[in-house]
């Protein structure tokens, strides 16, 4: 095999191999501690998330490359029926969840087409879901949370010669993120709220 040949979409496939194997042999080592962090701007519903340092293995990696500053809110027209005083258009979390399901989908179905060589030529997934706001703006009680969302669908179109479409189903529910939203997860909460200083402190 030629040095050309080594690389299929982007990755070395020697790497990967040697990558897996020692991610089968280490799994500790592999392991990733990922987070953000979102800060209130003063406007209802409007924050600035953060995306930095991560941890691989117990080690902590941090570069500024890696400082990604993401402004969420809502949809302009729905700020403005709601009653937001100059409302304007940013990202809205709900549908940044989607379209990182959506790429997560398409990273679980292309490392595993090149890891069994399986040509992809064409590629794109789209998720959309019916919501309902009723528990956000606690018209419904907490415990009609099930019922938030209605219709969740992800459709993958996908072109490639030996395409096989139960393989292709198994590696898109691979992806991380499509665990994340389809199993259960023991999320813990901590809420972190200072004690109100007496008058008299």
């Amino acid at each position: 095999m030629t040095d050309d040949q080594q690389i299929r979409h982007g990755v070395d496939i020697d790497k990967l191999e040697g990558f897996a194997e020692y991610a089968s042999e280490n799994p500790d080592e592999v392991r990733l501690g990922l987070g953000a962090r979102s800060t209130y701007e003063g406007t209802c519903a409007h924050s600035l998330a953060k995306v930095d340092s991560y941890t691989m293995g117990g080690e902590t990696i941090a570069r500024e490359t890696r400082e990604y500053t993401i402004p969420y809110g809502g949809w302009k027209e729905v700020l403005d029926a709601g009653g937001w005083v100059g409302g304007t258009d940013r990202m809205e979390p709900i549908e940044v969840a989607l379209s990182a399901l959506a790429s997560c989908i398409n990273v679980g179905i292309t490392i595993n087409a090149v890891a069994n060589g399986v040509d992809v030529e064409r590629l794109q997934t789209r998720v959309r879901t019916d919501f309902d706001p009723g528990v956000l703006f606690s018209l419904e009680d907490l415990e009609e949370a099930d019922a938030v969302f209605e219709n969740l669908t992800a459709e993958v179109d996908i072109a490639g010669p030996d395409l096989d479409e139960d393989q292709v189903d198994e590696w898109a529910r691979r992806a991380p993120v499509y665990t994340l939203v389809s199993l259960a997860q023991d999320v813990q909460l901590t809420v972190n709220a200072p004690a109100e200083v007496r008058a008299d402190d």
